[in-house]
């Protein structure tokens, strides 16, 4: 329906990845070393940590993609196998689910401590998500809201992390997808989420805020204002979208000369190759072939004013049940793979 929209179907993360990290934890897999010259690997795929200096999020050495590349490699194929490292060896966003929300953040948390490293995390739980589309769902009110996020933040506790808040939440008050009726507690949710989670010791938070092919930064920045901007170290723009750098970032100034000069971060994950113009305009966003990685992640920019290249959405995941794809949040191998094997 929003085929301009901010992050489209991008789904939470389930409770079992969080266990996962924090079994990581336990067991050693993430390799530690400041300097970057991190040796260890994952019994499995041989996954290590990206030099520190390069970029400071922590890489799940056990991740979906990491997965496909083991069981590529264990079959053989190993020229797929080093197609899907391209996706394995990088950071990439974890998505906190609505359930054990404390458990699911210290698992990730404490394993990317362990690497000394920063997690990279993504809140997704907002009241009325999605306007009842391939991601709806969230939780059920604003107490229960609240209450999911004083978990998050136990879990993160004094612990380095970096969250991207409520991909599309405020986008959608403005293309009015979400009822008005729901207008001013979402105001103060995403407020009281910015205020919670900076009064953590280590914690970077930003309000996602769209994308370059949605509208004009005026329609939006009153809005960020209204969300707590002030208090957030910046925005996020081009999550799960496809738009290239170049225009994420012009979209970005435009945008931070109207909210006080923040800093933003884009997401790079699947904009290889800019956005899909064929087929029905309205998906568009869903699941568009064709397309490629992005600049990896790093904190070194191309301008002073972007904090970092990241890739909130995971690369291989669906977008939602169209264009053949299975349900919002999957692992999609096959797209995964053409999504690899696009990019130089």
């Amino acid at each position: 329906m929003y085929g301009s929209r901010g992050a489209g179907a991008a789904v939470a993360r389930r409770v079992s990845t969080a266990v996962l990290g924090a079994a990581l934890l336990i067991t050693g897999c993430s390799s530690g070393g400041g300097d970057g010259s991190d040796k260890d690997a994952d019994a499995g795929a041989g996954i290590t940590q990206r030099p520190k200096g390069t970029t400071p999020f922590w890489v799940n050495p056990d991740g979906t993609a990491a997965q496909q590349l083991a069981g590529l490699e264990k079959s053989g194929k190993k020229q797929d196998a080093e197609q899907i490292r391209k996706i394995a060896e990088q950071p990439v966003a974890e998505w906190i689910g609505p359930d054990n929300p404390e458990e699911q953040t210290r698992g990730f948390t404490e394993a990317a401590d362990k690497a000394g490293r920063t997690a990279l995390l993504v809140l997704y739980n907002i009241p009325h998500r999605d306007c009842g589309q391939y991601s709806q769902g969230g939780a059920a009110d604003g107490d229960a809201y609240r209450a999911w996020l004083d978990g998050v933040a136990a879990g993160i506790g004094d612990r380095s992390a970096m969250v991207v808040l409520e991909p599309d939440a405020l986008l959608h008050l403005v293309d009015g997808c979400t009822p008005e009726q729901f207008h001013e507690e979402r105001y103060d949710l995403l407020k009281g989420a910015v205020a919670k989670l900076k009064s953590l010791k280590d914690t970077k938070v930003y309000l996602d805020a769209g994308n370059a092919g949605w509208q004009h930064p005026d329609q939006i920045f009153e809005p960020l204002n209204r969300a707590g901007i002030a208090q957030a170290d910046g925005f996020a723009v081009n999550v799960s979208n496809f738009y290239s750098t170049e225009e994420s970032v012009a979209y970005g100034k435009q945008l931070s000369a109207k909210v006080g000069g923040k800093h933003f971060v884009v997401d790079t994950s699947r904009n290889g190759k800019g956005p899909y113009t064929g087929g029905n305009p309205d998906e568009r966003w869903c699941n568009p072939p064709g397309r490629a990685l992005g600049e990896t992640p790093t904190t070194k920019t191309a301008d002073p004013l972007v904090d970092a290249y990241l890739w909130v959405k995971r690369p291989g995941e669906s977008d939602g049940e169209c264009k053949g794809g299975p349900k919002a949040g999957q692992w999609w191998a096959d797209y995964a793979l053409k999504l690899a094997k696009a990019s130089s």
